[in-house]
């Protein structure tokens, strides 16, 4: 891997992200809005409960890490898209860059926006909210760990949908995320789903995550093995994302399709 290569995939996204008002614009206002929104029904939350529990832990915290993750996956997606709606992927595809070298890239990318974003959102939660990170210790890295790796294989999963099914299939990759959050238990324990839905989240390492968080706040304890299982299905799922996009963009490649897509994009 040639690491010169994956430095110009990842400054040229961010020239254009730095020249782009809107891009800036798209990153931060769904963060500032979701967490001004689940703030503040945490508080209310916590009016009608009393002071027997907070729910600025709970309902914060999740959703702070649930838009990580999410930030991580359309930081990738984004990403690439940039290069479909500029027309630019038969150049990127046709030049000596590897397949990894540009995922690697991209990725480069997604750890600059979702750090960024991560840190907007503490900002915010502690500084209206009073929500504090350090109630968790040293267990938020790994815990973000387990998110971020999470959401680059879901990002490297609609890279190789899009370059399938061309930009209609957007509708498909937006929400992608979305689908998958009534599975992983963000706001509520997994023994409540139904028995076929807890055996999906226990296919998804988000749910290790927040089932951990919960344990941390409720019973001040933590079992290492959820780690070591997210951890663990993160690199399975990392590795099988990057095999479907490699085969389909070899796909894309033998019958056309790369080409196709460029040349619709134009009109």
């Amino acid at each position: 891997m040639n690491l010169r290569r994956v430095y110009g995939i990842y400054i040229r996204q961010w020239y254009l992200i730095r020249d782009n008002p809107t891009r800036l614009f798209a990153i931060f206002i769904w963060i500032i809005l979701d967490i001004i929104l689940w703030g503040f029904i945490t508080k209310y939350l916590d009016r009608v409960g009393g002071a027997s529990f907070s729910f600025v832990p709970v309902f914060l915290g999740s959703i702070l890490l649930w838009d990580f993750l999410v930030r991580v996956s359309q930081g990738v997606m984004v990403a690439f898209l940039e290069d479909f709606w500029s027309r630019n992927l038969i150049n990127i595809f046709t030049s000596p860059i590897k397949i990894s070298e540009y995922t690697a890239g991209l990725t480069v990318t997604s750890i600059l926006t979702s750090a960024t974003g991560l840190l907007v959102m503490l900002l915010l939660a502690g500084s209206i909210f009073g929500f504090s990170a350090a109630q968790f210790g040293l267990l938020l890295a790994p815990f973000l760990l387990v998110l971020f790796m999470f959401g680059i294989a879901v990002g490297i999963v609609t890279m190789a949908i899009l370059l399938r099914f061309g930009q209609a299939a957007e509708w498909i990759a937006w929400p992608i995320t979305m689908l998958m959050s009534p599975f992983v238990g963000v706001f509520y324990p997994v023994d409540i789903l139904p028995h076929w839905m807890q055996v999906v989240s226990s296919a998804l390492p988000p749910s290790y995550v927040f089932e951990g968080i919960r344990a941390v706040v409720f019973r001040q304890s933590f079992d290492a093995s959820v780690l070591v299982w997210g951890i663990g299905l993160c690199f399975i799922y990392i590795l099988l994302a990057y095999a479907l996009f490699y085969f389909v963009y070899k796909k894309s490649v033998r019958n056309g399709l790369l080409a196709r897509h460029s040349a619709e994009s134009a009109y």
